[in-house]
């Protein structure tokens, strides 16, 4: 579970898809029978699911299964000062944005696991210049000896945008307002602090 007090959270589901979109890079979290085991790769969503490969050789390709793994999509994050607010006394924090996805993951068989290779390559070479499917078939078949394709069912979807909303909103302009200043990361969260958030139902 994410704790996530009211001012922070986002249940928005086009918002949270939208964000998973921009940071494909997810964390993977299975609890296993021991101890858990984590892996970090990138996961398309379609259809209610999640989608991804990773090697054949990971243990955790073994530990699917046992129990719901929890999937983390880290987004831009930033230090914000204290002495950029209006009002003082004050302390430092982060401001970060994330979602947390949990559902239940199964292993692909090796055309499904194609398709998925295929359907990324589509995502992040968009030009067409590299497709799995457009490799000789011996190759394609030695490379599927070393990966495994993964769907993960999303049973529950949750977002935490922590982005100043604490503050009053002159303070959320200061700081933003220095975020824009920063770096391309501290400039992302410049962006999402600005951008309108979705009402909460």
């Amino acid at each position: 579970m994410l704790y996530r007090p009211s001012s922070f959270a986002c249940d928005d589901r086009e918002t949270l898809l939208a964000f998973i979109r921009a940071n494909p890079f997810a964390t993977v979290i299975n609890p296993g029978k021991d101890n858990p085991w984590v892996a970090h790769l990138p996961l398309i969503y379609e259809n209610g699911q999640l989608f991804g490969h990773m090697a054949r050789a990971n243990p955790l390709v073994h530990a699917f299964g046992s129990a719901d793994v929890q999937v983390i999509f880290h987004g831009p994050h930033a230090y914000v000062s204290p002495t950029w607010y209006a009002k003082a006394p004050a302390v430092p924090t982060w401001n970060y944005a994330v979602v947390h996805a949990l559902g239940p993951a199964r292993l692909l068989n090796d055309d499904e696991t194609t398709q998925v290779v295929d359907r990324m390559a589509e995502l992040f070479e968009p030009d067409g210049t590299w497709r799995f499917s457009g490799l000789p078939e011996n190759y394609r078949t030695d490379m599927l000896r070393g990966i495994v394709g993964l769907s993960i069912a999303v049973l529950r979807i949750e977002g935490k945008f922590k982005l100043s909303q604490n503050r009053d909103e002159t303070d959320r302009r200061l700081v933003a307002e220095r975020l824009s200043q920063g770096s391309p990361t501290d400039r992302d969260v410049a962006r999402l602090m600005l951008s309108p958030q979705p009402a909460e139902p």
